[in-house]
């Protein structure tokens, strides 16, 4: 705007206006232009966004499969825990049955042998 000498308000106020009015259409102008760029450029952030959430999906479902087969291993060593120590307690049970059954061999034959050894000194005295 040039300063002229002789200026009056109402000079003054027109002018602004008007240099208001071709900053707005200008706004105006290089929003429209923008306008198709703009919308490329969403598209685009639509596109990165639907991708990220596919990524974001996949990883769950890798985590949930790889949770899964971790579960299952887990179940698996567990059952195998379980037989083993079924299987060590009737080794167990086995091995003191046998023990037992060792004992009460060892007694009747102690009995056997003391009853003999009786028979023996009645036999003698008679």
């Amino acid at each position: 705007m040039k300063n002229k000498r002789n200026n009056d308000l109402s000079d003054r106020l027109n002018e602004r206006s008007t240099a208001k009015q071709t900053l707005l259409e200008n706004f105006r102008a290089a929003k429209a232009a923008a306008a198709p760029l703009a919308a490329a450029r969403q598209a685009e952030r639509e596109a990165l966004a639907a991708a990220r959430e596919e990524r974001r999906t996949e990883r769950e479902q890798v985590k949930a499969a790889e949770l899964q087969r971790l579960q299952a291993e887990e179940d698996r060593r567990a059952a195998a825990a379980e037989a083993d120590a079924l299987r060590e307690a009737e080794e167990r049970g086995a091995a003191e049955k046998a023990r037992i059954a060792r004992i009460i061999e060892d007694e009747a034959a102690r009995k056997a042998e003391r009853d003999r050894r009786y028979a023996n000194r009645k036999a003698r005295k008679a």
